[in-house]
This record gives structure tokens, sequence and C-alpha cells, in this order.
């Protein structure tokens, strides 16, 4: 990046749009960050699922595979949005589901990134500890425990204080050594793999195979979709007229090369299972512990550097999303003032979950539930940009942030019921499929024969009732752009002009 400002100087943006002039990154820097987050430790734990469903290698990297990619492909066009508007996904939003059904988003990004950065900090700060005690005779204890954690939140939140660029930085270096350790790793674990390593399953026959084939798959497309809400975070100082098949590729490889921390997750979760000659309970796997028992003394040093940089960089990335959406829930809150308190609670949250409520088994299941809802609202974006011919008015989208009413995305007392009633309907009816055995089970969790839909049923209601929304009841003709809409009708409604909210200055009024 040409002409930034130094890694220093605390980033003054919050969720308003970036000027042009201060646009310097680009589809590089977006697959670092986007790549830097996700290959990390916790990714591994994922990735180990396969093998505590029961599956074998082979089928365990086909469903891998599988997850990964359509997760990929769900993900990689919400990060046009970014460059498109120079705010974040949540912001941009308000043009699908209103100025003020845009919280959705936020709350939703929220939700996620306290869930995966307790995942980060837990996974990480557990590894950290084991591997000190293996190479050093490090105590096990909570206040060792309570130290790890402390360090990491404290790391993460300075990161986070400074902002994108900062980030970017840790990020840069994080995805170089974070691979590295992993290759490292495959060196370490050589000896001891066997890609014929068996499960369960004989064959895709075997009663249970597809509940556990599909299930360990939506795990791993979890990861992917876990993104969708915060790639706007990030590609928001992309330039305007970088192409956009340059983003959205940058978006999906940035996913698939997370294969590697899944793969080295999957081939050492076989290699525990078959040294333990059973397979790990899937309600309480104990992955770290497994790992640190079979893995050779020369690698602990690496694994708790594994786990430094690995916790660093997917906390990073999901603490600046979350100061980032509150900061635009609560605009009277600075980026820097949303960060800090986000941070401080967000660190009770943590230290709450692992020592008073031992939330840090459940929270996996409160991730996934997270992202069923999350998938819907993605879809919601995706035909909404289809149907706009990627046309937004980026000073109407930011109307709630300036403590506004009116233009083009007022809709109904700032309300737009059509994608606002899409996202609910698909995600209550994606909850009721949700079946993760011993942890959470939908009322209709049963119908598809032990197999979990959630996701492909969110997603499809989502698509297929929010077209229907927008054709039976067209949205005003204000709302999309000079060349009209695609594929669905509009309606002559006028659209109200901008005007300031009761008791705000005249001076913050802007016209549509």
């Amino acid at each position: 990046m040409s002409d930034s400002p130094a890694l220093t100087e605390i980033e003054q943006y919050g969720v308003e749009r970036i000027p042009d002039a201060d646009r310097t990154a680009s589809p590089a820097d977006l697959f670092r960050v986007a790549f830097g987050g996700a290959n990390t430790f916790a990714t591994c734990v994922l990735g180990a699922f396969p093998i505590l469903f029961g599956l074998s290698f082979l089928q365990g990297l086909a469903a891998t595979v599988c997850g990964l990619v359509a997760g990929a492909l769900i993900l990689a066009p919400l990060a046009v949005f970014g460059p498109l508007n120079g705010t974040n996904n949540a912001v941009s939003s308000s043009a699908h589901l209103g100025v003020h059904g845009r919280v959705v988003g936020s709350f939703l990004s929220l939700l996620t990134a306290v869930a995966f950065f307790s995942i980060s900090v837990w996974s990480s700060g557990d590894a950290l500890v084991g591997g000190a005690h293996r190479l050093a005779g490090l105590p096990q204890n909570d206040g060792v425990y309570a130290a790890a954690y402390g360090v990491f939140a404290l790391l993460v939140l300075t990161v986070c204080v400074y902002g994108f660029r900062f980030m970017l930085f840790v990020n840069r270096i994080a995805v170089v050594a974070a691979s590295l350790l992993f290759v490292l790793g495959a060196v370490a674990f050589a000896g001891d793999f066997d890609p014929g390593y068996q499960g369960s399953f004989p064959s895709a026959s075997a009663a249970g195979f597809w509940p556990a084939f599909v299930g360990s798959a939506l795990i791993v497309l979890s990861n992917p979709v876990s993104f969708g809400a915060f790639l706007g975070d990030w590609s928001r100082y992309i330039p305007a007229a970088t192409p956009r098949r340059r983003v959205v590729a940058a978006a999906f490889l940035s996913q698939v090369a997370t294969l590697l921390p899944f793969l080295f997750g999957l081939a050492t979760a076989s290699v525990i299972a078959a040294k333990a000659s059973s397979h790990m309970d899937p309600a309480a796997p104990d992955y770290v512990g497994g790992l640190l028992a079979v893995a050779p003394s020369w690698y602990f040093l690496p694994l708790c550097l594994l786990a430094l940089i690995g916790g660093m960089s997917t906390g990073t990335t999901s603490l600046y999303g979350t100061g980032l959406d509150f900061s635009s829930v609560f605009p009277r809150f600075s980026r820097v003032q949303a960060t800090l308190l986000v941070g401080v609670l967000s660190t009770g949250f943590i230290f709450a979950g692992r020592f008073a409520a031992n939330l840090s088994q459940s929270i996996s299941t409160f991730a996934t539930l997270i992202i069923t809802c999350t998938a819907p609202w993605m879809v919601i974006m995706m035909i909404g940009y289809v149907t706009r011919r990627g046309w937004y008015d980026p000073d109407s989208l930011q109307v709630f942030n300036r403590r506004q009413r009116g233009g083009r995305y007022w809709f109904h007392h700032g309300w737009n019921w059509r994608g606002m009633g899409a996202w609910l309907a698909a995600a209550l009816l994606a909850l009721q499929f949700v079946n993760l055995p011993g942890q959470f089970v939908g009322p209709l969790g049963g119908l598809a024969g032990g197999v979990d839909v959630s996701l492909p049923v969110g997603l499809a209601v989502a698509a297929v009732l929010h077209l229907a929304l927008l054709r039976l009841f067209p949205e005003p003709r204000g709302a999309y752009g000079p060349d009209g809409p695609r594929l669905v009708p509009v309606a002559d409604t006028p659209v109200p002009a901008i005007t300031p909210a009761a008791g705000e200055p005249a001076d913050a009024t802007a016209g549509v």
C-alpha cells in the first residue's frame, strides 16, 4: 500500500464513506486479511470435526472440500459492497432492509464476532498453555489460563484500536508465519499420519454416513460464511474503480486457501483417533489435548507460536469488525470508543464463559446457530445487488449514522418489510431444521433422516421469498439507479426528502 498513514496512527474512520483519496488498499490486501483471519488454530479445531463425527480421512477430505468451496462461493459476492459504497456491509444493507433494518446485519456480525473471538482465544490459549507445559513445565491451572487469555485479549485490543492498517500489517506477518508452521507440522506428524485411516463408515451406504458427512461439510462451510458481515469492514478501503471480479476472486481464494489449516486439523485428528483406538466424543472434543499428546517434543515450541499468531490474527479480524459495527449502531460512539467498549465486554464474556459458566464447549453450537441466521441475510444482500444492478446511493446509506430520516432507503418508517420479512422467515425456518446431535436439534431436525439441512433450507427460502416479495410488492422507483431494476417491477412511490431527526440540527440534512 502506498501513501498510507503510519502504522501507529490511529484510524479515525468509522462507518462513514471512506473518501476516494484514502482508499489505498488492494484485492491482495483483502486476501491477506481474510485468509489471515482463518489461517489459524481455531480453523484446525473445525477441521477435526469430520473425524470426530466418525468419517475416514478420505471421506472427511471430501466433506471438507465440498463445504469449503460452497462456503467460499456464498461468501465471495459479499466483498463487492465495501469498494462500491466505501462502508461496511451492515450499512450497505440499508438499501435492502431499510434505514433502521440495517441493524440486523450489525447485531448478527456482533454476535458472530464475539462467538468466533471466544473460540479463537480459548483454543489458542489452551494450546499455548499446554505447549508451554510440555516444553518448559509451565503449570496448568486457572491462573495461568487466565493470564494467557488476558495477554491475547490485550494484544488484540491494541491492534484493533490502531485500526485497519495495523491489522493488515499483523495479518501480513501471520499469513506467512502460520503457513510455514502448518507446513512444519506436516513434517512433525508425517510418520504417524495414515491417509487410509478408516472411520466408522465403511461406505456411503452405511447407516449414519450422510448425516455425518453433511454435518461435517456444514461445519466447514460455516467458517467462510462467518466472514459475510465483515468483508465490507476490510474491503471498504479498496478503490471503487477496482474491477469487481478481482475483489470477488480475492475473497473466494482467501477461503480456498484455508484448506491448509483445515487439512492440518483433519490429518492430526485422524492421528489422534488412531492412537486412541477410538473416536473422540463430538459432544465434548478435546482436540487440543489430543494434539499435544501425539506431537513430537520438538514441535511444542512451533505449536505455541502457532497458537499465539493464530489467536492474534483471528482475534483482530473479529474484534475490529465488532467495534466498527457497534459504532454504526450507536453513532455517538467513535470507532475507537466502540472498539474499547466491545473489547472489554467481549473479554469479560470470555473469562465468565471459561471459568464461571463453562461455555467453551457450547459456544461452537451458538456460533453455528448464528451462522444459520446470517446465511439468509447474505442471500438478501446478493439478490438485492442483482436487482439493483449494483447501483447504490452512498448518501442515503448514511441516513441512520447521521441521525436523519427519509431518503431512497426509508421505505416504511425506516424498515423494508420485503427484505426483513424474507430474512426473518428464512432464518426462523432454518433454525427448525438444525440437527447437531448432543448439542441442539430443532423441532424439524429429524425430517431429513438425521441430516442437518438448515443452511440449504435457509438459503433457498430467503432467495425464493425475497424475489417473490419484490415482484408482488414492488419497491419505489427511487430505490433504483438510472438504468432501473433487473428482474423485478417498481412502484411510482415518491421518495421522502432527507431531513434531520427530531432534536437534531438542521445542518445535518442532506439531499437525496
